[in-house]
């Protein structure tokens, strides 16, 4: 096992691998930019490191500071926890270029599946289902001609993007020039890459994920299913495991996404996502070459820790557990309190914390970096905590989570958390009638 390690993220997910390093006796260097010096992660850390200023391109996305800072501490591994460099590819390899271990897939694993447009192909060769969809699309003409063939409604995506950015919906050829100019623009922005392809749109799906993990030799298994249908934007606000769909169907999509992680190898945690048509059709979307920010709601239904198991792979350990070792307990439900104002269009609301109180009680777990007299910097996301509650049942995670929720105290900036609680209270949600355009069509007024 590793002596020590360099974390090369900051709030939450940071913590979260701190964490799982001591408990494995492992030392760690935090890396933080000038405004998150006093972060708890960098409080806590065995020793920690400046790496830049606020903008994350000349801090958490600068490669030549992380790796330096990484060899100058003498630092065997690096953890990149979600988001950043997480799933780049380049860095992956410069860490191995530079004997440093990257606690993640190798480097050829993500370029085979990071590409959205690459993973099609890989699915299609693991007979894994995926959306009617394109290539990269070379012209607008191009465009017109597949979206004729599949028919509208079709959804234009950003084949080296996420998070909703460079995404349109297209119902019909007079909308195509202009939302294909403008996705491509986006994608530009956001990627430095405006290369778009096309897939169907399904009108309410659900979106449905399995975490996998592989050992780089060709055992992959899996932790079974997670329903993240509850989106804004296309950004996750709540998720829950396991989902409601039949067991029969939970266990074919299950292997599906091992199939196609056995396909490449795999090394290390990763996610592959569906969606999932009502009449029981799924289809793959993407594969996320990291750990997740919805991770928690797997381990506590699997009693397991995935993080500590990324450790044990990297450094060559091999997986601790067979499949038949893993079981479902229970049902579990996350929500992500976010630094945003829900009455006014969900605005950015940075600011000090002047109070902090966080839930507890049986089934309750809170993922966070912040503390009162925090300040809460502009530069980043706006997640402030992960709740999680666990209970026997779904009814009675519901219910767990709600008074939790209402014993949380975050006083000095506004909080997502009066959102998720009209989520909880509303009846679809309560029977679970969720669809990823759930909060459009059903939270409304």
């Amino acid at each position: 096992m590793f002596k020590k390690i360099l974390i090369a993220n900051r709030g939450e997910i940071a913590l979260r691998v701190l964490r799982a390093a001591r408990e494995l006796g492992i030392k760690t260097v935090q890396v933080y930019s000038t405004a998150d010096e006093n972060s708890l992660p960098v409080l806590l850390a065995d020793e920690s490191i400046c790496i830049g200023p606020p903008a994350s391109a000349g801090s958490y996305l600068n490669v030549r500071n992380l790796l330096s800072a990484a060899l100058v501490t003498g630092a065997e591994a690096i953890h990149p926890g979600y988001g950043f460099l997480s799933e780049n590819a380049e860095f992956a390899q410069k860490c191995e270029e530079h004997g440093i271990t990257f606690i993640g897939p190798r480097p050829e694993n993500i370029r085979a599946i990071g590409d959205k447009a690459s993973a099609r192909r890989v699915a299609q060769e693991s007979d894994v289902p995926v959306v009617p969809g394109s290539g990269a699309l070379a012209s607008l003409d191009e465009a017109k001609a597949f979206a004729a063939k599949i028919g509208y409604p079709v959804i234009l995506k950003a084949s080296a993007g996420g998070g909703g950015r460079g995404m349109r919906i297209v119902r019909s050829e007079e909308e195509l020039a202009r939302n294909l100019a403008n996705a491509q623009e986006e994608a530009r922005a956001a990627f430095g890459n405006g290369e778009m392809y096309m897939e169907k749109f399904l009108e309410e799906p659900r979106h449905v994920e399995i975490q996998v993990f592989g050992d780089g030799e060709g055992h992959v298994m899996h932790f079974f299913d997670r329903d993240c249908s509850i989106q804004r934007r296309y950004q996750k606000v709540l998720e829950e495991a396991p989902s409601t769909l039949d067991t029969a169907l939970r266990l074919e999509i299950a292997e599906a996404a091992v199939r196609l992680a056995r396909h490449i190898n795999y090394r290390g945690a990763g996610t592959c996502e569906f969606l999932v048509d009502r009449d029981g059709s799924f289809y793959f979307s993407e594969m996320n070459t990291r750990i997740q920010v919805e991770h928690p709601v797997t381990e506590m239904v699997t009693r397991f820790d995935l993080v500590r198991e990324q450790f044990r792979v990297a450094a060559g350990e091999g997986l601790s557990l067979a499949q038949e070792d893993v079981t479902v307990s229970g049902h579990a439900i996350e929500v992500r309190v976010n630094a945003e104002d829900p009455d006014r269009d969900f605005r950015p609301s940075a600011g000090t914390l002047t109070d902090v109180h966080w839930p507890g009680g049986p089934g309750i777990r809170v993922d966070s970096h912040v503390y009162a007299g925090y300040r809460i910097p502009p530069h980043y996301d706006s997640l402030v905590a992960k709740i999680i509650a666990w209970a026997p049942t779904r009814d009675e995670a519901i219910a767990r989570m709600r008074r939790a929720l209402q014993e949380t105290v975050l006083e000095g900036i506004k909080t997502t958390i009066p959102f998720h609680l009209r989520v909880l209270d509303n009846a679809f949600y309560q029977r679970g009638a969720v669809y990823t355009t759930f909060i459009a069509k059903r939270m409304q007024g």
